[in-house]
Protein backbone atom coordinates (compact mmCIF):
# COMPACT_ATOMS: atom_id res chain seq x y z
CA UNK A 1 0.00 0.00 0.00
CA UNK A 2 1.07 3.58 -1.21
CA UNK A 3 2.27 5.58 1.55
CA UNK A 4 0.32 9.01 1.50
CA UNK A 5 1.77 12.65 1.73
CA UNK A 6 -0.06 14.75 4.42
CA UNK A 7 -1.13 17.90 2.27
CA UNK A 8 0.37 20.10 5.17
CA UNK A 9 3.62 18.48 5.26
CA UNK A 10 4.12 18.56 1.85
CA UNK A 11 3.50 22.22 1.61
CA UNK A 12 5.45 22.76 4.53
CA UNK A 13 8.75 21.00 2.50
CA UNK A 14 7.71 23.25 -0.42
CA UNK A 15 7.93 26.04 2.09
CA UNK A 16 11.26 25.24 3.53
CA UNK A 17 12.89 24.95 -0.23
CA UNK A 18 11.14 27.86 -1.71
CA UNK A 19 12.42 30.03 1.91
CA UNK A 20 15.95 28.34 1.26
CA UNK A 21 15.98 28.92 -2.64
CA UNK A 22 15.45 32.56 -1.33
CA UNK A 23 18.17 32.79 1.04
CA UNK A 24 20.88 31.08 -1.19
CA UNK A 25 20.03 33.75 -3.81
CA UNK A 26 20.58 36.57 -1.48
CA UNK A 27 23.67 35.04 0.13
CA UNK A 28 25.19 34.02 -3.51
CA UNK A 29 23.64 36.86 -5.34
CA UNK A 30 26.51 39.75 -4.09
CA UNK A 31 29.77 37.18 -4.96
CA UNK A 32 27.87 36.46 -8.46
CA UNK A 33 27.82 40.32 -9.06
CA UNK A 34 31.50 40.99 -7.85
CA UNK A 35 32.85 38.17 -10.81
CA UNK A 36 30.66 39.54 -13.35
CA UNK A 37 31.64 43.31 -12.44
CA UNK A 38 35.46 42.37 -12.94
CA UNK A 39 35.07 40.99 -16.41
CA UNK A 40 33.04 44.97 -16.90
CA UNK A 41 34.76 47.70 -18.70
CA UNK A 42 34.56 51.01 -16.68
CA UNK A 43 32.59 52.44 -19.32
CA UNK A 44 29.95 49.48 -18.90
CA UNK A 45 30.01 49.54 -14.79
CA UNK A 46 29.35 53.21 -15.11
CA UNK A 47 27.18 53.78 -18.20
CA UNK A 48 23.53 54.36 -19.05
CA UNK A 49 22.97 50.29 -17.80
CA UNK A 50 25.06 48.87 -15.42
CA UNK A 51 22.86 45.87 -14.68
CA UNK A 52 23.45 43.88 -17.29
CA UNK A 53 24.10 40.63 -16.03
CA UNK A 54 26.16 38.95 -19.07
CA UNK A 55 29.33 41.70 -19.73
CA UNK A 56 28.78 43.07 -22.90
CA UNK A 57 32.38 43.80 -24.05
CA UNK A 58 33.89 40.98 -21.46
CA UNK A 59 37.72 42.60 -20.38
CA UNK A 60 40.19 40.84 -18.02
CA UNK A 61 42.13 44.33 -17.97
CA UNK A 62 41.32 44.82 -14.96
CA UNK A 63 42.97 41.60 -13.62
CA UNK A 64 45.90 42.50 -15.68
CA UNK A 65 46.13 46.15 -13.91
CA UNK A 66 45.48 44.44 -10.26
CA UNK A 67 48.19 41.80 -11.41
CA UNK A 68 51.03 44.00 -13.45
CA UNK A 69 50.44 46.93 -11.91
CA UNK A 70 49.17 46.67 -8.29
CA UNK A 71 51.13 43.92 -7.15
CA UNK A 72 48.30 41.61 -5.47
CA UNK A 73 50.02 38.82 -5.73
CA UNK A 74 52.68 40.40 -3.11
CA UNK A 75 49.69 41.32 -1.41
CA UNK A 76 48.15 37.83 -1.27
CA UNK A 77 52.16 36.09 -0.29
CA UNK A 78 52.15 38.81 3.10
CA UNK A 79 48.29 36.92 3.31
CA UNK A 80 49.34 33.80 3.58
CA UNK A 81 52.46 34.32 5.48
CA UNK A 82 50.62 35.96 8.49
CA UNK A 83 47.86 33.94 8.23
CA UNK A 84 49.24 30.78 8.11
CA UNK A 85 51.97 31.91 10.77
CA UNK A 86 48.81 32.59 13.41
CA UNK A 87 46.90 29.86 12.86
CA UNK A 88 50.24 27.79 13.63
CA UNK A 89 50.82 29.31 16.76
CA UNK A 90 47.10 30.08 17.83
CA UNK A 91 46.10 26.31 17.12
CA UNK A 92 49.28 25.38 19.51
CA UNK A 93 48.63 27.65 22.29
CA UNK A 94 44.97 27.26 22.56
CA UNK A 95 45.29 23.74 22.33
CA UNK A 96 47.32 24.05 25.60
CA UNK A 97 44.87 26.41 27.36
CA UNK A 98 41.86 24.33 25.66
CA UNK A 99 43.02 21.55 27.01
CA UNK A 100 44.60 22.66 30.62
CA UNK A 101 40.63 24.51 31.20
CA UNK A 102 39.02 21.23 29.92
CA UNK A 103 41.13 18.82 32.35
CA UNK A 104 42.22 20.27 35.28
CA UNK A 105 39.80 21.18 38.08
CA UNK A 106 40.93 24.54 39.78
CA UNK A 107 39.40 27.68 41.56
CA UNK A 108 38.09 30.31 38.77
CA UNK A 109 37.74 27.98 36.09
CA UNK A 110 34.20 29.45 34.50
CA UNK A 111 35.33 32.47 35.67
CA UNK A 112 38.77 32.27 33.63
CA UNK A 113 36.03 31.12 30.48
CA UNK A 114 34.18 34.48 30.92
CA UNK A 115 37.31 36.38 30.90
CA UNK A 116 38.71 34.72 27.87
CA UNK A 117 35.16 35.17 26.21
CA UNK A 118 34.94 38.96 27.61
CA UNK A 119 38.07 39.58 25.82
CA UNK A 120 36.63 38.39 22.21
CA UNK A 121 34.03 41.29 22.75
CA UNK A 122 36.86 44.00 23.16
CA UNK A 123 36.46 46.82 19.86
CA UNK A 124 39.49 45.99 18.19
CA UNK A 125 40.32 50.24 18.57
CA UNK A 126 40.16 50.02 22.08
CA UNK A 127 43.80 48.26 21.88
CA UNK A 128 45.08 49.43 18.69
CA UNK A 129 46.08 52.44 20.29
CA UNK A 130 48.75 50.40 22.86
CA UNK A 131 49.53 47.85 20.15
CA UNK A 132 50.59 50.45 17.62
CA UNK A 133 52.66 52.59 20.38
CA UNK A 134 54.14 49.20 21.59
CA UNK A 135 55.22 48.31 17.71
CA UNK A 136 56.99 51.29 17.39
CA UNK A 137 59.22 51.29 20.52
CA UNK A 138 59.90 47.86 19.46
CA UNK A 139 60.42 49.08 15.63
CA UNK A 140 58.18 46.05 14.91
CA UNK A 141 55.84 48.26 12.39
CA UNK A 142 55.72 47.17 8.78
CA UNK A 143 56.73 43.32 9.16
CA UNK A 144 55.52 40.23 10.08
CA UNK A 145 55.65 40.47 13.53
CA UNK A 146 51.63 41.78 13.18
CA UNK A 147 50.99 37.82 13.82
CA UNK A 148 51.34 38.75 17.66
CA UNK A 149 48.68 40.69 17.84
CA UNK A 150 45.94 38.81 16.13
CA UNK A 151 46.05 36.83 18.91
CA UNK A 152 43.72 39.37 20.50
CA UNK A 153 40.89 38.62 18.04
CA UNK A 154 41.69 34.88 17.69
CA UNK A 155 42.56 33.12 20.55
CA UNK A 156 39.63 33.43 22.76
CA UNK A 157 37.34 31.74 19.64
CA UNK A 158 39.84 29.23 19.42
CA UNK A 159 39.82 28.18 23.22
CA UNK A 160 36.29 28.06 23.44
CA UNK A 161 35.98 25.78 20.79
CA UNK A 162 38.71 23.52 21.79
CA UNK A 163 37.51 23.20 24.56
CA UNK A 164 34.02 22.31 23.75
CA UNK A 165 35.26 18.91 21.58
CA UNK A 166 37.83 18.34 24.84
CA UNK A 167 34.97 17.95 27.04
CA UNK A 168 33.59 15.57 25.06
CA UNK A 169 36.61 13.16 25.01
CA UNK A 170 36.63 10.38 27.95
CA UNK A 171 38.64 10.42 30.85
CA UNK A 172 38.81 7.12 30.54
CA UNK A 173 41.30 6.97 27.93
CA UNK A 174 43.76 9.27 29.04
CA UNK A 175 43.37 6.91 32.72
CA UNK A 176 44.48 4.51 30.71
CA UNK A 177 47.62 6.23 28.90
CA UNK A 178 48.48 7.45 32.44
CA UNK A 179 48.44 4.32 33.79
CA UNK A 180 50.75 2.70 30.84
CA UNK A 181 53.18 5.19 31.85
CA UNK A 182 52.25 8.38 29.62
CA UNK A 183 52.56 12.10 30.90
CA UNK A 184 50.25 14.90 30.41
CA UNK A 185 52.00 15.73 27.14
CA UNK A 186 52.25 12.62 25.76
CA UNK A 187 48.51 12.02 26.43
CA UNK A 188 47.99 15.01 24.98
CA UNK A 189 49.20 15.19 21.67
CA UNK A 190 49.14 11.08 21.39
CA UNK A 191 45.37 10.60 22.55
CA UNK A 192 43.62 13.59 23.04
CA UNK A 193 44.81 15.53 19.89
CA UNK A 194 44.01 13.09 17.17
CA UNK A 195 40.53 12.60 18.77
CA UNK A 196 40.24 15.84 18.95
CA UNK A 197 41.12 16.51 15.19
CA UNK A 198 37.88 17.96 13.91
CA UNK A 199 37.61 20.20 15.78
CA UNK A 200 41.19 21.25 16.05
CA UNK A 201 41.05 21.03 12.11
CA UNK A 202 38.00 23.58 11.96
CA UNK A 203 39.56 25.83 14.45
CA UNK A 204 42.59 26.29 12.38
CA UNK A 205 40.34 26.95 9.30
CA UNK A 206 38.22 29.44 11.13
CA UNK A 207 41.63 31.19 12.53
CA UNK A 208 43.27 31.48 9.64
CA UNK A 209 39.93 33.17 7.37
CA UNK A 210 39.92 35.72 10.66
CA UNK A 211 43.79 36.47 10.19
CA UNK A 212 43.18 36.28 6.24
CA UNK A 213 40.03 39.21 6.93
CA UNK A 214 41.60 41.32 9.10
CA UNK A 215 42.05 45.19 8.42
CA UNK A 216 42.23 47.63 11.22
CA UNK A 217 45.51 46.11 13.04
CA UNK A 218 47.01 45.51 9.40
CA UNK A 219 46.62 49.10 7.99
CA UNK A 220 47.54 50.80 11.43
CA UNK A 221 50.82 48.78 11.87
CA UNK A 222 52.02 47.70 8.25
CA UNK A 223 51.57 51.03 6.54
CA UNK A 224 54.09 50.31 3.85
CA UNK A 225 52.48 48.96 1.00
CA UNK A 226 54.91 46.24 0.76
CA UNK A 227 53.67 44.89 3.49
CA UNK A 228 50.20 45.31 2.66
CA UNK A 229 47.67 42.13 2.92
CA UNK A 230 44.97 41.67 0.73
CA UNK A 231 41.91 43.67 2.49
CA UNK A 232 44.43 46.40 2.93
CA UNK A 233 45.23 46.06 -0.35
CA UNK A 234 42.14 46.00 -1.94
CA UNK A 235 41.01 49.31 -0.01
CA UNK A 236 43.92 51.47 -1.79
CA UNK A 237 42.87 50.88 -4.74
CA UNK A 238 41.24 54.12 -5.67
CA UNK A 239 42.59 57.70 -7.59
CA UNK A 240 41.70 60.88 -5.47
CA UNK A 241 38.25 61.04 -6.82
CA UNK A 242 37.22 57.67 -7.62
CA UNK A 243 37.01 54.22 -6.49
CA UNK A 244 38.67 51.90 -9.08
CA UNK A 245 35.34 49.34 -9.25
CA UNK A 246 36.37 47.06 -12.06
CA UNK A 247 40.09 46.27 -10.30
CA UNK A 248 38.49 46.33 -6.54
CA UNK A 249 36.23 43.60 -7.76
CA UNK A 250 39.30 41.43 -9.99
CA UNK A 251 41.00 42.19 -6.99
CA UNK A 252 38.51 40.18 -4.76
CA UNK A 253 38.06 37.37 -6.37
CA UNK A 254 41.65 36.79 -7.05
CA UNK A 255 42.23 36.83 -2.93
CA UNK A 256 39.28 34.73 -2.61
CA UNK A 257 40.04 32.15 -4.51
CA UNK A 258 42.75 30.37 -1.42
CA UNK A 259 39.88 30.87 1.28
CA UNK A 260 37.09 29.22 -1.59
CA UNK A 261 39.85 26.54 -1.91
CA UNK A 262 40.03 25.85 1.38
CA UNK A 263 36.51 25.51 2.30
CA UNK A 264 35.64 23.13 -0.63
CA UNK A 265 38.10 20.64 -0.03
CA UNK A 266 37.50 20.33 3.50
CA UNK A 267 33.99 21.38 3.53
CA UNK A 268 33.23 17.31 5.30
CA UNK A 269 36.32 18.27 8.20
CA UNK A 270 34.62 21.35 9.00
CA UNK A 271 31.25 20.31 9.13
CA UNK A 272 32.35 17.15 11.12
CA UNK A 273 34.35 19.35 13.51
CA UNK A 274 31.53 22.30 14.04
CA UNK A 275 28.90 19.51 14.93
CA UNK A 276 30.49 17.21 16.55
CA UNK A 277 31.00 19.50 19.46
CA UNK A 278 27.76 20.41 20.34
CA UNK A 279 26.29 16.38 20.56
CA UNK A 280 27.20 15.17 24.02
CA UNK A 281 27.38 10.88 24.27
Amino acid sequence: MAKQTHPNTAKSKWLFWVILAFYLVVVVFPFFWVLITSFKSTGEIFGNNPFNIIPENPTIGHYADVILEKGIFGAIWNSLVVSGVTTIYIVFVATLAAYAISRFEFFGKNLLLGIVLAVSMFPQMIVIGPIYNLFVDLGWTNSYWITLPYSSITLPMAVWILVTHFNQIPMALEESAKMDGANRFQTLFRIVFPLAAPGVFTTAIIVFITAWNEFVLAITINSDAAWHTVPVAISFLRTQFEILWGQVAAATVLVTIPTLLIVLFFQRQIVSGLTSGGVKE
